[in-house]
């Protein structure tokens, strides 16, 4: 079980402006929150030691990477044992199609985020991959037409 870390009012501030902005200068980061540049330091290498922060990205623009086309995607499986979740998990760890992958409860078990280049490669991941999958009971899928609301980026 991993362990609560103490989150102070400092500690809050930083990670508040690195949500919104990952690529701030250490001294502006510093500035904002009100802490010198060493002890601002300090405080995001700890939050990276403990995991409370666990990596920085780049936000991409699907569209300019050739990426038309999302589905949110319910999966049911066949077997609800362990052993089944953890053999869909493996099956799809290395599908790039798979953006995110919820273990959730409800009318299925997971919940894909997925991302191609349009219509027929969604297709062909939905036949070729999905479709492949021995647990696979049911696949549900919801085409995102925008999304008005994103805090991923």
């Amino acid at each position: 079980m991993q362990s609560f870390t103490k989150i102070d009012r400092f500690d809050e501030l930083i990670l508040q402006k690195l949500k919104s902005n990952g690529r701030i200068p250490n001294t502006e980061l510093a500035e904002k929150i009100g802490l010198s540049p060493s002890a601002c330091l300090r405080r995001v290498q700890e939050l990276e030691k403990n995991g409370t922060i666990k990596g920085y990205r780049a936000v991409l623009n699907n569209e300019k990477v050739g990426i038309n086309f999302i589905a949110l995607i319910g999966v049911g499986l066949r077997d609800h044992s362990i052993d089944s979740q953890l053999a869909f998990e493996q099956a799809i760890s290395t599908a790039e199609e798979v953006r995110e992958c919820h273990n959730v409860t409800g009318a299925f078990e997971y919940f894909l985020r997925i991302e191609t280049k349009d219509i027929n490669s969604y297709k062909r991941f939905h036949a070729d991959v999905l479709g492949s999958i021995p647990q696979v009971s049911t696949i549900t899928t919801h085409v995102v037409m925008d999304s008005p609301k994103d805090e991923r980026a």
